[in-house]
């Protein structure tokens, strides 16, 4: 397992000494460094990351000052010369703080419990029955059971979570056969719901968190039969 990780830092010379230590551990992938926290924040948006190495002092906007922007953060390790921000640094959740000049021995205990806290976020959903979809050119996992209905949209399909919308290149058709019989029906051309999440349902809607979504004429039957298997 390799965790996805990027590099933040104004030194061209620190960038350097920790893409290094990067591309030498079995457990890290490089996927870029940045040398500021603007063009990090893009790419911390378009690209799946896991691990941020993360310098405190920054000119115009500091480590610390990234982080409060990011609504998602990946894990970060902070690296700084001074050893004033320890306290402030944990405050941000982050998973270690290093003091340069970096160790070999420092830095492979950092990326240890960066693997560790990441196997343990991550051991909750994997027993978890999943699909993985392609949305915005990034491949994303997507636990079925977080699924609350899927809307057609036009040559696109909307899944929509408690957590997001995710809007797919699909027909409704296709991805209908990547879920399980059971737990979704197509109630209506435009729509396939969660039986799990429907909370009620009459001779022409369903609702589902609130929200009322249309029920074809000839799926009530099937709809009533498939709700008492649940």
């Amino acid at each position: 397992m390799k965790l996805r990780s990027i590099i933040v830092d104004d030194s061209s010379m620190q960038r350097m000494a920790v893409a290094k230590l990067v591309n030498n551990h079995p457990n890290l992938a490089m996927v870029a460094e940045y040398s500021n926290a603007i063009e990090a924040k893009n790419g911390i948006r378009n690209n799946e990351i896991d691990l941020i190495f993360l310098d405190v002092e920054m000119p115009i906007i500091s480590g610390f000052d990234l982080l409060e922007s990011l609504e998602n953060s990946p894990q970060v390790i902070l690296i700084t010369g001074k050893p004033d921000y320890a306290l402030k640094a944990f405050d941000y959740d982050v998973t270690d703080y290093l003091h340069k000049p970096i160790t070999m021995a420092r830095f492979d205990a950092s990326v240890k419990r960066a693997v560790a806290k990441y196997e343990q976020m991550n051991k909750v959903n994997e027993d978890e029955e999943h699909i993985f979809v392609k949305s915005n050119l990034k491949k994303r996992k997507v636990i079925l059971n977080d699924i609350k209905w899927i809307e057609a949209l036009g040559d696109y399909i909307k899944l929509v979570t408690d957590e997001a919308n995710i809007v797919i290149l699909s027909t409704m058709k296709s991805f209908e056969k990547q879920l399980p019989e059971e737990k979704f029906l197509r109630i209506h051309k435009s729509y396939i719901v969660n039986l799990e999440k429907i909370e009620k349902f009459n001779s022409k809607n369903v609702e589902v968190s609130g929200r009322s979504i249309p029920l074809s004429r000839n799926k009530k039957t099937e709809l009533a039969e498939a709700l008492s298997n649940v």
